[in-house]
């Protein structure tokens, strides 16, 4: 009996030195900063979520400090990031914006970019800017060169995860509604130049969306015919848009578009 218990003894003992090896075999293998990070402090990278609340957070702009949340203001907003100041597809992007300024303000949609690097530039940036597009850029541009609010809104690719303070923004374009949800992401690769009008575009569907209680088709555009959502029925469609045109039972057009240009 006593050899048994000791044989089972050493069996253990055994087993547990082995164990002690292969954890140790993984001991040196440190967690890397960024991953060490965000175990600290998961809540600082949150999920991005369509309809989740977008990420609050302070930042130095061109146009003073802000609270994030506080500088929304209860309006719709886009949010849109660079990778840095003086670079050329960044220069165009911006002058775009800026030229679009009075349909942004129509909406009553307010702008603010986002570069990484420090406000020591993004004066001189903005001149090179407003002559380059011939306009007058008026929306703030957030100083991002530590990287927080890029970290913060996921703006970094998967190779620059490991990079806290070089790790290189992508461009990014969020639409946030005046109650603070995310309503659009969109992600570009450095080297894709984005669209203006398919920012304005997007807003004009979801404001209207959100007013009638429709949906668009592909290609949508201001003034043409929108779609009755599946859980409107068809009667009560006629009631409320007046004229319904069934191509499917699950598909079926209206016209909003008065409603629309009168906004």
């Amino acid at each position: 009996m006593a050899s048994k218990i000791t044989r089972s003894a050493l069996r253990a003992t055994t087993q547990l030195s082995h164990f002690s090896q292969t954890q140790s075999s993984f001991g040196p293998r440190h967690a890397s900063p960024i991953f060490r990070r965000y175990l600290a402090t998961p809540a600082e990278q949150p999920r991005l979520r369509l309809g989740s609340e977008a990420p609050n957070f302070s930042a130095k702009t061109t146009q003073g400090d802000i609270d994030f949340h506080q500088w929304l203001g209860g309006k719709w907003a886009i949010l849109f990031s660079h990778p840095a100041d003086f670079t050329p597809v960044c220069t165009t992007e911006l002058g775009a914006f800026a030229k679009m300024r009075d349909q942004f303000e129509k909406r009553d949609v307010k702008m603010i970019g986002l570069s990484a690097n420090d406000l020591s530039s993004h004066g001189k940036w903005i001149d090179d800017i407003n002559e380059l597009s011939n306009t007058t850029l008026q929306f703030p541009i957030i100083a991002d060169a530590d990287r927080k609010v890029a970290f913060l809104y996921d703006m970094v690719t998967e190779e620059d995860m490991k990079k806290i303070d070089t790790a290189f923004t992508i461009r990014s374009v969020f639409i946030i509604d005046p109650s603070k949800k995310l309503r659009l992401t969109m992600l570009y690769p450095a080297s894709v130049g984005r669209n203006t009008s398919e920012v304005l575009r997007v807003i004009d569907s979801l404001q209207l969306g959100d007013k009638k209680g429709v949906t668009t088709p592909i290609d949508w555009q201001v003034g043409d015919d929108v779609i009755v959502p599946p859980s409107v029925k068809t009667d009560d469609a006629r009631k409320k848009f007046g004229e319904v045109r069934e191509v499917k039972p699950y598909l079926r057009y209206t016209n909003v578009s008065d409603s629309v240009k009168s906004k």
